[in-house]
């Protein structure tokens, strides 16, 4: 039996990760339906836009789903308890110290789930007590480590220390990439950028068009002074590197930034002022496809890589 489908009472060890604009409720119903983990991405909702989604995804599926909630939210107090009123199973937290909420939940009856970038703070995530890991490699989108480890080399030093469940997370979006981070020691995978081109993700069309015709190399991770993210190379990307040229203090990159930036990019569509986040895989993304036919692909291929290995 495997570790993660035991944890969340689910089919297939594919957990889909809570993204920014991209992840509501319509995306995790579809990923839950299909028989992986949807999560609902509160980093982008206020209190009241997040029961609201978390009502409809209990509408659209009797599945488990769960919330990722990214701990440098204003307003986690309120976030945390309309988690608990609505009655949520699983939350994820990130960009944070476990400690702080993870008593709090477990206390609830709520399995709790860190993710990380490192080998030192997934030891202090075990340590706070959570159920899980997710150990992220430099390769993903979104906000990510300072430290630049890729997922090859992370998953197997995470793995070497923990001795609670590991899900893999950062560049992996088809069923050879989920075994072979399977291989190197994960019990499952988180996966993010895939689930952005998809007709239930709730970021822009104009975004999604544009992860389909990424290349190898049209990604870049920066902003490492504020808090480091993976961002497509546009028009905004430019003015930020033009910034940095001139020497840029961390107050004349957060002025450039502004409010907002992330929303007008990646869910108005605004694709030379928007900060555009999506993981290296997106070279590798050539469709917009349903949700539920990347789970059973990516399972399917999952099934086929493992034949074929076992021929080596």
């Amino acid at each position: 039996m495997n570790k993660i489908t035991q944890l969340f009472n689910i089919k297939y060890p594919i957990i889909q990760a809570g993204m920014i604009w991209a992840s509501g409720y319509k995306l995790a119903s579809a990923v839950s339906n299909a028989g992986g983990l949807g999560i609902i991405g509160a980093g982008s909702m206020y209190p009241e836009v997040l029961r609201e989604h978390i009502r409809k995804c209990k509408a659209a599926t009797d599945k488990p789903f769960g919330v990722n909630v990214p701990m440098l939210y204003p307003n986690i107090e309120e976030i945390m308890q309309i988690i608990v009123e609505e009655g949520v199973k699983i939350v994820f937290t990130s960009a944070g110290n476990p400690k702080t909420w993870t008593a709090f939940l477990k206390g609830k009856g709520i399995t709790v789930v860190h993710v990380v970038s490192s080998v030192k703070f997934a030891l202090k995530a075990q340590e706070a007590g959570v159920d899980a890991v997710v150990a992220e490699g430099f390769e993903a989108g979104g906000h990510n480590g300072r430290e630049e480890t890729t997922t090859f080399t992370l998953i197997p030093m995470v793995k070497e220390q923990l001795s609670i469940p590991l899900i893999a997370a950062g560049g992996i979006a088809t069923g050879r990439g989920m075994l072979a981070a399977m291989v190197l020691g994960a019990d499952g995978v988180q996966v993010g950028s895939r689930f952005v081109a998809t007709p239930e993700a709730s970021s822009h069309q104009n975004f999604k068009d544009l992860i389909v015709r990424m290349q190898e190399g049209d990604t870049h991770l920066t902003l490492k002074e504020l808090a480091p993210v993976r961002l497509i190379k546009n028009k905004f990307y430019n003015d930020l590197m033009a910034l940095y040229a001139k020497g840029a203090t961390p107050d004349d990159l957060k002025t450039l930034l502004g409010r907002a930036r992330a929303k007008k990019g990646m869910f108005e569509g605004d694709l030379e002022e928007g900060e555009l986040e999506i993981g290296q895989i997106a070279g590798l993304i050539h469709d917009i496809k349903p949700a539920a036919d990347i789970v059973t692909d990516m399972m399917a291929e999952f099934e086929q890589a493992k034949a074929e290995i076992a021929s080596l």
